[in-house]
């Protein structure tokens, strides 16, 4: 006998898949308040939830029976992943259900925005009949721009050509065969700004993407470009955008998310009669809810049932002991991973994990995936997990190598990485210090020794004197305070590495300012 909590309403056709399960018995408590939930969630073995219910680590410590949480969305940020791992529960969602809804969206947004429709029923309704005023563009031969090729770029692609479209696209994860397969052709960002008549964005927001089309962006743009956001808010900078549409800079733009929600209706975005708004619908068909409703039900269904795990985001296959002794190494590697991914330059093509000392003892494989989670983050997002993250390499044709060496190095354990890409590899050590905390000992061929954590600052530099004073003059007129700063150089005189944690981010204008400064080569913030 398995009890289900279903704390969010979802549709019927997944509660029918589990009432129908012998043994089951689902109780729907929608909108169950935290601390009734705190109360309940002892007497139950699954618990399903969608936005609404926040899956507390206090609620997590009183689910005595709980095996599995399934999510009805892809979003997990109202679940506390790691409480739910350390109590060895299984983490579940949905990350394919809203593809073809939000496929179906960004192509109707392409065709509103090309037609003019909104423009010309509002005319219509009103008692007009201004047939010239509303002449449009056929898709037909033009190009389509789609920055970020995972599902929904890809269908997006695929129903853009059933138009007659050209496909290009922009994906750093993604391998040209695998690209060229679906009839894209891979580009770099600037010439899908230059040459796409339309630009259609599909990547999560992250600190990497948030306001990357912006002013300098939009400037390279046809003034026949059209511009498309179903992913979200943010990514775009609204007040450049509609800086370009007032002075019909570009054609148009067509906008299914915002930077605030609901959005300020009193911005010059809902003022132009360029941009066509909708209030995030991509998600929103009956269909989209149906699909989602229908594969939580039966994920959770299978997991409690011994059938298989599909769309884990933890590790359920471990025990309680073997994840407590692995789990300082997967904090490393997912460090790591974040690190070398926002660090490589290029296209990665391969990935090379060398274990050597005492994590050789352990179950390294989840430790590869932790690795390959932190890789993909800064360019997926949520959409990635440390369980979906090795397919997720995979289909983007990166290949990566495991090895155990049993060599005697410089460390008691170690982690080598070499990420390889069309324009360079890149290499990181990391290691654990005597209290299990995680370190970098190597980039490239330069030793140093920085803790991977919060925001950072990487640094090429000539080894010259003047380096770190000039560094921590400019953040300390930023006011931004030096948590750690380490330094290192393969030989003297030549190019060293400076590696700067700091207590905030740096903004744009200070990263600029550094990189003006004499004798430094390369400067980059990231955030580990």
């Amino acid at each position: 006998m398995f009890k289900i909590l279903v704390s969010d309403k979802l549709e019927k056709e997944g509660l029918d898949i589990l009432t129908a399960e012998p043994g089951f018995t689902v109780d729907c408590k929608f909108g169950v308040p935290a601390d009734e939930l705190k109360k309940i969630i002892k007497d139950y073995d699954a618990l399903i939830v969608r936005s609404g219910t926040q899956v507390t680590a206090q609620v997590i410590a009183g689910a005595d029976k709980l095996k599995v949480i399934g999510r009805a969305g892809v979003g997990l940020d109202n679940v506390d992943l790691p409480a739910a791992t350390k109590k060895g529960v299984v983490v579940l969602n949905t990350p394919a259900g809203n593809t073809t809804s939000t496929a179906e969206h960004t192509m109707s947004l392409i065709m509103a925005l090309s037609r003019n429709i909104p423009q010309a029923v509002a005319s219509l309704k009103g008692g007009k009949w201004e047939r010239s005023k509303f002449t449009g563009i056929e898709l037909y031969g033009k190009t389509l721009g789609i920055i970020g090729l995972g599902r929904i770029g890809t269908t997006v692609a695929k129903m853009a050509q059933a138009f007659g479209m050209i496909t290009i696209g922009y994906d750093p994860f993604l391998s040209a065969e695998i690209a060229a397969k679906n009839a894209i052709r891979l580009v770099e960002l600037d010439e899908i700004y230059r040459t796409a008549d339309t630009i259609t964005v599909h990547i999560p927001k992250t600190e990497e993407t948030t306001g990357m089309i912006g002013e300098q962006q939009i400037a390279l743009m046809k003034k026949t470009a059209r511009l498309i956001n179903c992913a979200r808010g943010g990514i775009i900078d609204e007040k450049a955008l509609a800086k370009a549409l007032a002075e019909k800079r570009i054609a148009g733009a067509a906008l299914d998310v915002y930077n605030a929600e609901p959005p300020d209706f009193n911005g010059p975005l809902f003022k132009l009669d360029n941009c066509v708004t909708t209030p995030h619908l991509g998600a929103s068909t009956s269909e989209a809810q149906v699909n989602v409703a229908v594969e939580i039900a039966q994920a959770v269904r299978d997991a409690l049932l011994g059938r298989g795990i599909r769309n884990a985001a933890n590790f359920p296959s471990l025990s309680a002991q073997d994840y407590k002794a692995i789990e300082p190494y997967l904090d490393l590697a997912e460090r790591m991973g974040k690190f070398a991914g926002q660090l490589v330059r290029g296209r990665v093509k391969e990935v090379k994990v060398t274990y050597s000392g005492v994590v050789t003892q352990q179950k390294v494989a989840p430790v590869t995936m932790a690795l390959a989670k932190g890789l993909l983050t800064p360019v997926l997002g949520e959409t990635v997990n440390t369980v979906n993250a090795m397919n997720m390499v995979k289909d983007r044709g990166i290949n990566i190598q495991e090895i155990i060496s049993n060599q005697e190095g410089e460390y008691v354990n170690l982690v080598s990485v070499d990420v390889v890409s069309d324009k360079e590899t890149f290499g990181v050590w990391g290691t654990l210090t005597g209290n299990h905390q995680p370190r970098i000992v190597k980039i490239n061929n330069v030793y140093v020794e920085t803790v991977p954590a919060g925001h950072m600052l990487f640094i090429n530099n000539n080894d010259k004197p003047g380096i770190v004073g000039a560094i921590g003059t400019i953040l300390a007129a930023a006011g931004i305070n030096i948590a750690g700063i380490t330094l290192g150089r393969e030989d003297q005189q030549g190019v060293a590495v400076s590696v700067v944690n700091v207590d905030s981010q740096i903004p744009e204008p200070v990263l600029v300012q550094l990189k003006q400064t004499k004798n430094i080569l390369f400067a980059k913030t990231i955030k580990v």
